[in-house]
């Protein structure tokens, strides 16, 4: 279990793929026994939560060879790799094959920098239109966005600045779970910690919003050690 002491208000507890790992955040004020009793509070809630990391499905690490599974907005893709003297592309051939067209020779770290480039170009693509539909919803303005390959997050958000990071990752899952996750970073701009005024912002804003949280939990796990 990992506590650490920061300049906040109240305790917050989070449980975390792929393994589990509890997570704890206390004020300063808050003694070591009252933390401890915190977490004795919620081992029910954290032995559930690592019930589903464990029922949750895990990709192999990626070879980036012919006939691996990749994902697309949530659908998944038979991997083509085709060997072309020319310029690196990524094309989905139709609903069930992605091309991946490299330089012969080309090594798996090379391939998988021109897939994560692919994927990053059509997650930037998507976005401006989700914050231009979500700014008035919500009442907040985003003044700068970006994409991050994030190892502890889905997304993330400076509070102050406006600003907002989507993890790289989004571009793998369905559309519901970007504008889940977008809404979500959106929403701390009006209240910083998860709490019950935290909820009620989201379900005015977003009612399905669980249902889409389900959705990406029980979407398969990169193979990278990244959590949310």
């Amino acid at each position: 279990m990992e506590v650490v002491r920061k300049d906040i208000k109240n305790l917050h507890l989070g449980v975390y793929p792929p393994k589990g790992r509890v997570r704890v955040a206390v004020p300063q004020r808050l003694s070591d026994d009252a933390v401890r009793l915190a977490v004795i509070s919620r081992l029910g809630w954290i032995r559930r939560r690592r019930t589903d990391f464990d029922a949750q499905d895990r990709q192999s690490e990626r070879e980036m060879v012919t006939g691996e599974s990749h994902f697309v907005q949530g659908r998944r893709y038979r991997l083509n790799v085709v060997e072309h003297d020319g310029a690196a592309s990524v094309r989905l051939r139709n609903n069930r094959t992605m091309e991946l067209t490299v330089r012969p020779g080309a090594e798996r770290d090379k391939r998988e920098a021109v897939l994560s480039q692919w994927y990053r170009e059509r997650l930037r693509a998507r976005i401006p239109e989700l914050i231009v539909k979500w700014q008035p919803v919500i009442g907040v303005n985003v003044a700068d966005w970006g994409i991050r390959k994030m190892k502890t997050k889905w997304g993330t958000c400076n509070i102050e600045a406006r600003r907002v990071w989507l993890n790289l990752e989004l571009a793998k899952k369905s559309a519901h779970c970007l504008e889940y996750i977008l809404v979500h970073e959106m929403i701390h701009f009006l209240e910083r910690h998860h709490t019950d005024r935290f909820r009620e912002h989201m379900d005015r804003a977003l009612p399905q919003w669980r249902l889409h949280r389900k959705e990406l939990n029980r979407a398969p796990l990169a193979h990278e050690d990244w959590t949310y």
